[in-house]
């Protein structure tokens, strides 16, 4: 797999035990490649502008996947050696007179003149230059935007906004140099790509640079706090799941191991700098902008802690800010009348800064 350098999962022999499949992320887009055992030859199996998450091999070989679009969600395709054909048709009626976005994509050099790609979304409604926009950051940070159908850069496209969605360095899809580039140096280059990012959607009238907003979750959260601490262009920020001050982590999350790796023990020789200098905590002083603050109440991931952390330190400095906090929730947000609620105070939020 080494020329393959990039990340697949979920993979299976081929019926006659010659080849691998799996789904595979490349460059922004999730294809389903067949890999020869024997060669390393990867072929196409369902491929383009498209992210593939599951699927299953039929002894004859034919393939049905779980295949997902921008503007279109997830549905099952069938594949015979030709183009693939779509057999279900689960959201048609749900879709039916609702108008959706189509991202396109631009590369654009970093600060530093590393290359970097981002997915763009138009405002579906109103203005298509100039519109007020938002920066939004993924997980991970060992994961990719692609022409997956994205619920939030939709959202925001129907309610006017511009979306920036930028694959910074730390992402997966562009080789293992890529996303390594951010080992032990977190909010550093990846803060530099996405404002680059930003910069390009201004640059070629997509985003009004006087209405921005950023936000994300996870470790896009997490992104999101190292922006606000080291910017204020952006005018709204909302900031879900997150982590903060990682020495008040230590032995409270489940990133304990991979921490002592990547940063070293905190107490042993000057490990204990690389702990500060990651944490947005000790930066905080510098946040001006309006950040709503979002967890689940039983996050075993990233403990709520953190969320507390933030809500209160913005209020004591008198930031405008709101803390959200979902009982009986982990990391994911998975009851359907809290998803809803989230939807709308991300909404309700950027309208009241940006609108």
């Amino acid at each position: 797999t080494e020329a393959l350098d990039r990340f697949f999962y979920k993979p299976r022999f081929s019926p006659d035990g010659r080849e691998i499949y799996a789904a595979f992320e490349n460059d922004g887009e999730q294809p389903l490649v067949a890999v020869n055992v024997d060669t390393g030859a990867r072929r196409d199996v369902i491929a383009g502008e498209l992210a593939v998450f599951d699927f299953d091999i039929h002894p004859s070989g034919v393939v049905a996947a779980q295949v997902g679009h921008a503007d279109l969600p997830d549905e099952i395709f069938v594949s015979s050696g030709a183009a693939p054909a779509q057999i279900t048709r689960t959201n048609e009626a749900a879709l039916k007179g609702v108008t959706l976005a189509k991202p396109f994509t631009a590369k654009f050099n970093s600060r530093d003149g590393t290359g970097v790609e981002a997915f763009f979304y138009r405002p579906t409604t109103g203005r298509a230059k100039k519109a007020p926009a938002i920066l939004r950051i993924h997980g991970g940070p060992t994961s990719q935007f692609d022409f997956s159908f994205d619920a939030y850069a939709q959202l925001y496209a129907a309610n006017g906004y511009a979306v920036v969605m930028v694959n910074p360095r730390g992402s997966t899809g562009y080789g293992t140099n890529f996303a390594a580039a951010i080992y032990a140096d977190w909010g550093n280059k990846d803060f530099d790509d996405v404002m680059a990012g930003v910069d390009h959607a201004v640059a070629i009238g997509l985003a009004d640079p006087q209405r921005l907003g950023v936000g994300g979750w996870s470790y896009g959260g997490i992104l999101t706090n190292y922006v606000v601490t080291k910017t204020d262009r952006f005018d709204a920020a909302v900031t879900g799941a997150s982590e903060f001050n990682y020495l008040a982590n230590y032995g409270h999350d489940i990133y304990q191991r991979e921490y002592e790796i990547e940063l070293g023990l905190p107490w042993e020789g000057e490990n204990r700098a690389i702990w500060e200098r990651i944490s947005p905590f000790n930066s905080i002083d510098e946040v001006t902008t309006p950040t709503l603050v979002i967890g689940g109440a039983e996050d075993w991931n990233v403990p709520i802690l953190n969320s507390e952390q933030i809500y209160q330190i913005l209020k004591r400095r008198g930031v405008p800010t709101g803390l959200v906090v979902y009982p009986d929730e982990d990391h994911s947000i998975d009851r359907p009348s809290f998803y809803k609620d989230r939807f709308e105070r991300y909404l309700g939020w950027y309208h009241k800064y940006l609108k």
